[in-house]
């Protein structure tokens, strides 16, 4: 097992790894810019490396400074978290290259997985089942045009190393496609430095449903059930929850043994979601995160499986702790992020935390780093903190929610907590009746809430 690991992230998400870290044993490096000094994580670790100025750039995204912070203070691995470089295949190759352990799946896999063609070309050939839509990248229109006319419209163009919503248009009709393919071209190159596009059958009223996998280094790979994560605003997630409210478990069952054998055959090491959506019984690959995702809290709750103590574990080396067979899916979960912004029209509230309590009380987790007296900065993103409460039922964990949420006070920023508060009492949620459009559609109708 390693001595020392270094974890390349901020906010809740280092205070996560800490935490599990320490309950194994291992002592921690935090990395922090000069924005992030009187952070919690910085706080609680044992040894602490100002790696820059604010700016993500010359920071968290500072490689040179990361790598030289991990050699100065020994560290024999380094864990990335989520977002920053935790999908940079590039880091990935440096941190192997100096001798330290990157806890995360090799830089083939993130590179692989993380071209979004490639990606289906892959998952298809182990057995995945995916959307409708080109065999690779589009550059001609005629092209295009052909793709279109044999999977039929709505269609919807997006970039290959797209994300986060960016690089992507609907296409409702053969007259609009010319015009969606320049512009995705044109943000997509902006974005990310790549102007390839593809293009796939849009689907209606989809749900956006995530398998959680985790594999190690002797041929191992377990799924630990879906997540449920419609709820989402310009393609980022707002509220998710596992089970799904949709899925049964002869189901979760069937599709939950494909994905952790197709990662399996891929030789796939470390934690890894299957995204796809579902529609009409259906499910349709769109993507694969190599790495933890934020709402992994949902799944531990449901299974009691601490998801980033196995990352750590298999990229030690170790076999996995668990056989699918001793998976158990218990009760419910949902996970309510806390955005430092307006809960309705979402504008970024930075500023200084004056007061702070956290909810308590049976099955009610707060992952967050904000404390009375913090000054949230402005230079990254505003999700300050994440409410995950579990119940016996659905119906019991939303009444167990509501309390937890009324409990929770962040004074001096505006939060989003009113946001959640309105959507767990809103009947469409309640029945389970909602799908990825639901909620940007209930905001236009509803701009106060």
């Amino acid at each position: 097992m390693f001595e020392k690991v270094l974890i390349a992230n901020r906010g809740e998400i280092a205070l996560r790894i800490h935490r599990a870290c320490h309950e194994m044993g291992i002592k921690t490096v935090a990395v922090h810019s000069t924005a992030d000094s009187e952070a919690m994580h910085v706080r609680l670790a044992d040894e602490s490396v100002c790696i820059g100025p604010p700016a993500s750039k010359d920071s968290y995204l500072n490689i040179p400074s990361i790598l030289a912070a991990a050699e100065i203070t020994g560290a024999d691995a380094i864990h990335p978290g989520y977002g920053f470089l935790s999908e940079n295949a590039q880091f990935a190759d440096i941190v192997e290259d100096h001798g330290i352990t990157f806890i995360g799946p090799s830089a083939d896999h993130i590179r692989m997985m993380g071209d979004k063609i490639m990606a289906k070309e892959t998952v298809k050939k182990l057995g995945i089942p995916v959307v409708p839509g080109s065999d690779g990248g589009i550059t001609e229109d005629d092209e295009a045009f052909k793709v279109c006319k044999e999977i039929g419209y709505p269609v919807i163009v997006k970039a290959a190393a797209g994300g986060g919503g960016r690089g992507m248009k609907v296409v409702r009709s053969e007259s609009e496609l010319s015009s969606a393919l320049s512009s995705c071209r044109t943000e997509a190159k902006a974005a990310f430095g790549d102007d390839a596009v593809y293009i796939e059958k849009f689907l209606g009223k989809p749900r956006h449903i995530e398998f959680q996998i985790i594999g190690d280094r002797h041929g191992n790979c377990i799924h630990l059930g879906e997540r449920d994560c419609s709820l989402q605003r310009r393609h980022q997630k707002v509220l998710e929850e596992a089970p799904s409210p949709v899925i049964d478990a002869e189901t979760r069952a069937r599709m939950g043994g494909i994905v952790a054998k197709a990662m399996a055959d891929f030789g796939y090491v470390g934690a890894g979601t299957i995204e796809f959506l579902y529609e009409n019984g259906e499910f349709y690959f769109i993507e694969m995160n190599t790495r933890l995702q934020v709402e992994h809290p949902v799944t531990e709750m449901i299974t009691g499986i601490d998801l980033v103590r196995e990352q750590i574990s298999v990229a030690a080396g170790n076999p996995l702790a668990y056989k699918q067979e001793w998976v158990e899916f218990k009760g419910h979960a949902i996970e309510c992020r806390i955005n430092a912004e307006h809960p309705f029209n979402f504008t970024p509230n930075p500023g200084k935390v004056t007061n702070c309590h956290v909810p308590g009380g049976l099955n009610v987790r707060c992952d967050s780093a904000v404390y009375t007296g913090y000054n949230i900065p402005p230079y990254y993103d505003s999700m300050i903190g994440k409410l995950i409460v579990s119940g016996y039922t659905r119906e019991g964990c939303i009444l167990r929610l509501r309390r937890a949420l009324e409990e929770y006070v962040i004074e001096g920023v505006t939060t989003t907590i009113p946001l959640h508060q309105t959507l767990i009492d809103n009947e469409d949620f309640r029945a389970g009746d909602y799908d990825i459009h639901w909620l940007e559609k209930f905001l236009a109708d509803n701009p106060e809430g």
